[in-house]
């Protein structure tokens, strides 16, 4: 039985992201277990979602320093020990940069400070990784010791302003209707901002400030990963920089913004990745029997 950890994004909840997701899931047997959860801090919505959703909102970290983010891992990693541990974790924007900065800070801290004996050699407590509309903090990157150059920071702030730029006109819709037009999706709108080209994967030295082959080989996500991202999501970029962080994955375009499309292509196209991917990792009872055994997830 499948058991995945599901972490929303910044400035919504677990009972939105159960929903955002609820297309993809309805292709999955009842054999797939989805754990949503809500992040610890609680936070303003996210631009555009008080238009769609009416509940509390939760953010994991309230300023995205590596402090903060470290702690959002600690609670993440106390929350799954708790439930027994997860085959593998799905997410959504900010929930993406909290795992994934999890897994790069587990493989460099296991390979710069081996044996440390404290919580930061502990294996992570997922086996594969879903990332929707991802990508990594900088501030987690430098504060790793990689190279962050001045345009690497400015194309994150830069495509953060169009999100919420874009996003944000949700309530403007939502307040006066004849700004809705026929044809013409949110995400066409901002599409002559976009500063990515979907055609064009940048070369590994320049992808989008970040140059990887001068990174550090432990700088590296190992586990399988699914990366599914929009080409007319602002944040395209960011999601292209944390698939290049990770050797054993599969990427899809979906073709809309930051959001999860609930076409049946799209929602059938996710679900069979989240299939595949879990079939390449360990099964789930031998999974269970090495938890008891190693006494971690006790």
């Amino acid at each position: 039985m499948p058991k995945i950890l599901c972490l929303h994004g910044h400035g919504t909840s677990a009972a939105i992201f159960k929903s955002q997701t609820a297309a993809f899931r309805a292709k999955l047997d009842s054999s797939f277990v989805f754990d949503f959860v809500d992040a610890p801090f609680p936070s303003r919505g996210a631009p555009g979602i008080n238009a769609i959703y009416k509940s509390d909102t939760y953010t994991w970290w309230p300023q995205p320093t590596s402090q903060a983010i470290r702690a959002s891992h600690s609670w993440v990693a106390d929350y799954a020990r708790e439930q027994g541990g997860y085959d593998a974790v799905c997410c959504f924007s900010q929930g993406c940069s909290l795992a994934a900065s999890m897994a790069l800070y587990r493989a460099v801290d296991a390979a710069t400070v081996p044996a440390k004996g404290d919580k930061s050699n502990e294996p992570l407590p997922f086996r594969a990784a879903i990332f929707i509309c991802g990508g990594v903090p900088l501030p987690v990157l430098e504060h790793m010791g990689l190279e962050v150059p001045l345009r690497a920071h400015e194309i994150n702030q830069r495509t953060g302003q169009l999100l919420n730029g874009t996003a944000g006109r949700l309530n403007d819709m939502a307040k006066n209707v004849k700004l809705i037009k026929r044809g013409v999706g949110l995400w066409d709108s901002g599409k002559g901002d976009l500063m990515h080209d979907p055609k064009a994967r940048p070369e590994l030295s320049d992808v989008f400030g970040l140059d990887f082959t001068r990174f550090p080989t432990a700088a590296r996500i190992s586990i399988p990963t699914v990366h599914i991202y929009g080409s007319k999501d602002p944040r395209w970029p960011a999601g292209i920089q944390l698939a290049e962080f990770c050797d054993d994955r599969l990427e899809y375009d979906h073709g809309g913004g930051h959001d999860i499309p609930r076409t049946t292509e799209v929602s059938d196209k996710i679900a069979d990745m989240i299939k595949q991917v879990m079939s390449q990792i360990q099964s789930p009872t031998e999974e269970r029997k090495e938890r008891k055994g190693s006494g971690i997830w006790a």
